[in-house]
């Protein structure tokens, strides 16, 4: 699933090829359709994005929101656009670019308010001017769940997927199931800090990168990260290969339902049984 820097990358794109403009809305597969009718010709005002949801916004009271799931994909090319194959759930025609739109969990036409529902439940997005640290702190340090699992809760924090979690945890040398209230204010503070860069280096990028550079295996000659992913990581989807750092075993289990990946030597455990 995508994390949340691609949204904010795709909000970028979108408002830099479409918005303030009327923009051509369809939708072959039909799923859509309805709602791309009442859209079509209108003016696409802007798009953002919090955590993992992206929103296209048309006057004041209609929103697109776009949640792209395991499998969904936009894709932008210049015009002219080619004929519509295959499941294309959306199909948006600027001036210059169309976008498309396929296998999304959620392609739906929102009011106003349901919208802002949505971010209601949401966590504060570490890559928002609105992103609120200290409402995040209030979750993680009352709660008695581990780390790896607050920073996975959208709820607590919008837009943190299982590389950032990994990465993050690891940057600061924290047991992946140590609970939320034993780790203290100063380091949280500095996670947040830490997350703002390496996700606007992620937003420039468009890959994830958290390898400093004295950590580097491309600096010692070896070969760099080859993944899907992209980028150079520390410990997600390392696992049994030696740490960057320390060279102890990467370790990997699975932690509600999801792969987590930690060093235990940079990570030594501070509470909770290793999984």
């Amino acid at each position: 699933m995508p994390e949340g820097h691609t949204l904010h990358r795709l909000a970028n794109l979108h408002r830099r090829l479409f918005a303030r403009r009327p923009v051509r809305v369809s939708s072959p597969q039909g799923r859509f359709a309805g709602s791309a009718a009442l859209l079509d010709g209108e003016v696409l005002t802007t798009s953002e994005a919090h955590g993992k949801h992206l929103f296209h916004r048309y006057g004041a009271d209609r929103v697109v929101h776009v949640h792209l799931g395991l499998y969904g994909t936009f894709v932008e090319r210049e015009l002219p656009a080619p004929e519509p194959v295959g499941q294309l759930r959306m199909r948006l025609v600027g001036e210059t670019h169309f976008a498309d739109l396929r296998g999304p969990t959620a392609c739906e036409l929102l009011t106003g308010a349901e919208a802002r529902a949505i971010r209601a439940r949401l966590g504060p997005d570490p890559l928002r001017r609105d992103g609120d640290p200290d409402r995040v702190w209030q979750r993680i340090s009352r709660s008695r769940s581990p780390l790896a699992t607050l920073l996975m809760d959208q709820a607590v924090i919008a837009g943190v997927g299982n590389v950032y979690r990994a990465e993050l945890l690891f940057r600061h040398g924290l047991d992946p199931r140590l609970p939320g209230r034993a780790l203290d204010r100063e380091t949280w503070d500095a996670m947040w800090a830490d997350l703002v860069v390496l996700m606007r280096d992620g937003v420039r990028r468009n890959r994830i990168d958290t390898v400093r550079p004295e950590h580097d295996p491309r600096r010692r000659g070896e070969r760099g990260r080859v993944d899907r992913h992209g980028g150079e990581v520390y410990v997600y989807r390392r696992a049994g290969m030696a740490c960057l750092v320390c060279g102890t075993e990467v370790r990997h289990a699975t932690h509600a339902a999801r792969n987590l990946f930690w060093c235990p030597t940079c990570q030594p455990a501070r509470g909770g049984p290793e999984g």
